[in-house]
């Protein structure tokens, strides 16, 4: 019920893309904010991109005009596009729900992550 399934990680060269999705159940992607986190080995925790609250993304400022976050509401997925892909983008990428309404106000939950790693 409360499971966010990541997948579209491994490893590419520098300049090659990958495409991550997160599928979700359906009633957190219907009552929830999505976005997409990632955690480099000894760094923070960072936003890489959400849906804002009133549906437009927002991106990080290290992947803007890189990468693409989308859904499709119709399979409850997030994807998460990833062009020109640097040495810098290697981590594990964290699909995130928050920002829940309704009876799900307060809850939030994180995937299990999936590992990105570029190589030069």
């Amino acid at each position: 019920q409360g499971r966010l399934v990541e997948s579209g990680g491994g490893s590419v060269r520098a300049g090659g893309s990958l495409k991550l999705s997160c599928t979700a159940s359906q009633n957190i992607f219907r009552n929830c904010g999505m976005g997409w986190f990632r955690q480099a080995p000894g760094k923070e925790r960072e936003l890489v991109s959400i849906f804002r609250n009133d549906g437009s993304p927002m991106y990080g400022e290290n992947v803007k005009g890189r990468f693409t976050i989308s859904r499709d509401n119709t399979k409850n997925m997030v994807f998460l596009q990833m062009n020109n892909l640097k040495t810098d983008d290697s981590a594990v990428y964290y699909c995130r729900a928050d920002r829940c309404s309704g009876s799900f106000a307060g809850f939030s939950v994180w995937g299990q992550g999936t590992q990105v790693t570029v190589s030069s």
